[in-house]
């Protein structure tokens, strides 16, 4: 197929099977990761803006700012560029350097906020950054990705529907949450469908999304340090945290007996597969999505220095799966918690 915009070029089905991942269930990856924007950010941010553009709030030469942890910037400044369009990206010390190099290169300007927000993020100081260039000129567009209808409609439109016309209705779906345009896009999608698949909200351990406390957070992707607008708790999934030391493990493991490098919010989402496996009846087929590739995470998550320099050593030497971990199913109704001692 001939496309003429890169923004079109979609990686709808690409599903990746793990064999002996899980040794009683079936284990599959939605590699979102092949399109030319490298995630699966560019649908919502392709969604924003056409929404934008049919409400007349933008148009040729306008201008655009957005708070991204890194790959809905990428996907924004490719469609901006396509587009004509001023973008506005950001950005805080977590956010890969790879990424920001690639983000500059679509032609996008970048902005790094530097002090932690009241509860040790960067995601309030982003948002009041964003707040104060808006309100000094009405004429640059907050998309506004954590509230952005159009964010958790793209999912529903079209990440679900590739998962039912590629993969069938998986028995579990696992889907990490940052924004949670993803997860809810799906939680709704599903339901429309009447599909009878256990979701999974896979959050990072420190984000407050699900009402736990606070904590430092050194890999993007997923968790946040305030409620995205667009989640809705509603009992309607299910929810696992996952600790940074486990996202690294797992990502490792993948890439060793797999051979496929994974980015983190991937290493995530694995892992609370693995936390969860005991509740997972044998012989289901088990979906997880996998939002990006590992290539940004080469300066980071698979390197040894970065890794033994924040985290405990053991986390280089430990054995790849959770066979150790403690399963805390109490801590929030249908919640559990990768943890070790």
């Amino acid at each position: 197929m001939i496309y003429d915009r890169a923004c079109d070029v979609l990686a709808s089905d690409q599903f990746l099977e793990l064999p002996g991942y899980q040794p009683t269930f079936t284990t599959y990856l939605k590699l979102e990761g092949l399109n030319p924007a490298g995630s699966i950010k560019v649908k919502p941010a392709r969604e924003m803006i056409r929404n934008a553009e049919a409400q007349g709030r933008i148009g040729p030469g306008s201008r655009i700012i957005e708070s991204t942890s890194g790959n809905l910037g990428v996907a924004l400044a490719s469609i901006c560029a396509t587009r004509g369009y001023h973008i506005t990206l950001v950005i805080d010390p977590n956010t890969n350097a790879r990424t920001v190099r690639f983000i500059r290169a679509l032609g996008a300007e970048v902005v790094t906020v530097t002090e932690r927000d009241s509860i040790g993020g960067y995601l309030n100081t982003r948002i009041d950054y964003i707040r104060k260039r808006t309100a000094a000129d009405p004429r640059l567009l907050w998309l506004n990705q954590y509230a952005n209808p159009g964010n958790a409609d793209a999912h529903r439109k079209y990440t679900v529907r590739e998962i039912v016309d590629g993969f069938g209705f998986p028995d579990w779906l696992f889907v990490g949450t940052g924004t949670s345009g993803t997860l809810m896009g799906c939680v709704r999608g599903l339901r429309e469908l009447g599909a009878p698949t256990t979701v999974v909200a896979v959050d990072a351990a420190g984000s407050v999304t699900f009402g736990f406390p606070p904590g430092q957070r050194r890999i993007p992707g997923i968790g946040a340090s305030r409620r995205p607008e667009l989640c809705v708790d509603d009992g309607s999934f299910l929810k696992s945290l996952v600790t940074e030391p486990d996202t690294i493990r797992t990502c490792r493991r993948v890439a060793r007996e797999y051979g496929l490098l994974l980015g983190g919010s991937s290493g995530s989402v694995l892992s609370a597969v693995s936390a969860m496996r005991h509740t997972i009846a044998p012989g289901s087929r088990v979906l997880a999505i996998s939002p990006d590739m590992g290539d940004a995470y080469l300066d980071t998550i698979y390197n040894d220095q970065w890794v033994a320099e924040r985290y405990d050593a053991s986390v280089l030497t430990a054995g790849p799966d959770l066979d150790g971990a403690e399963y805390l199913p109490t801590l929030l109704d249908g919640t559990c918690l990768i943890s070790r001692p």
